[in-house]
């Protein structure tokens, strides 16, 4: 099974839609699906709500990623509107999202909280690179401009951060979001490959404009749809294999 975190771009597609609500030990979560001939499906999870309501530092990723699995998906691509701090990554521009630096400050991070014994997970393919490659060759064979591969490092939020932090941020990554972390190591704790693909939405602190609400929308409208397709496509033509990779062996135990 299959799943994509985001955006709204599903419903712009000529697909029927359907919806459930799927209880965890977390809480409830509402998802929509479609379904292939083969019978697979594809979830859909607005990770901040369908009415984009749950900020992200309320965001209940333990709850999300938990009723994914609990609906057996295995690989999720996610989208995430992210301020760039790399001129090269300009807004409009689409990323892929290859690590991530984590400065949140109260999210819980893990499912293992001692009951089990003391587990790690492997971050050292945070973002899964069969994902990733799919992705780039298929937005290669559709004409789907990538420009480059991304570090995106994680604030708290809900704020926007600050001139200074952003001048020392600028030095370790290229874009800042407020989702990515805890949600893709939350993924990986429970074996599933995940990866990430940014939206450059605006310009961080600091970088020729101020931030608008009108220049997010705007960028995140433009690119939701295509990116959507696209993880379709993958889904529904590629044979997915976590041989490929090592997302489902993570967790070293002590």
């Amino acid at each position: 099974m299959y799943a994509i975190i985001g955006g709204t771009g599903v419903y712009q597609l000529n697909v029927s839609i359907q919806n459930l609500n799927i209880e965890t030990e977390y809480g409830d979560v509402d998802l929509d699906f479609i379904e292939f001939d083969n019978g697979e499906k594809v979830y859909f999870l607005s990770r901040h709500g369908k009415d984009h309501s749950k900020p992200p530092h309320n965001v209940n990723y333990r709850a999300n990623i938990m009723a994914l699995s609990l609906l057996g998906v295995k690989y999720i691509y996610a989208t995430a509107a992210v301020g760039s701090m790399n001129k090269k990554f300009i807004p409009g521009d689409i990323v892929l999202v290859n690590d991530f630096i984590d400065f949140t400050k109260s999210r819980v991070m893990t499912y293992y909280e001692g009951e089990t014994g003391v587990k790690h997970v492997d971050m050292s393919d945070p973002y899964c690179s069969n994902l990733s490659n799919l992705f780039l060759k298929r937005a290669e064979e559709s004409k789907v401009d990538i420009k480059g591969t991304a570090i995106y490092l994680t604030t708290e939020g809900p704020r926007f951060e600050t001139k200074a932090e952003i001048n020392m941020y600028k030095n370790f990554a290229d874009v800042v979001g407020m989702t990515s972390v805890p949600e893709v190591v939350l993924a990986k704790e429970l074996g599933m490959c995940y990866a990430t693909i940014g939206i450059i939405t605006n310009w961080c602190t600091g970088f020729k404009s101020e931030i608008t609400l009108h220049d997010i929308e705007s960028s995140m409208n433009m690119n939701k749809e295509k990116l959507t397709e696209l993880f379709i496509d993958i889904f529904s033509n590629e044979n997915l294999n976590q041989n490929n990779c090592k997302c489902n062996d993570s967790i070293i135990k002590l």
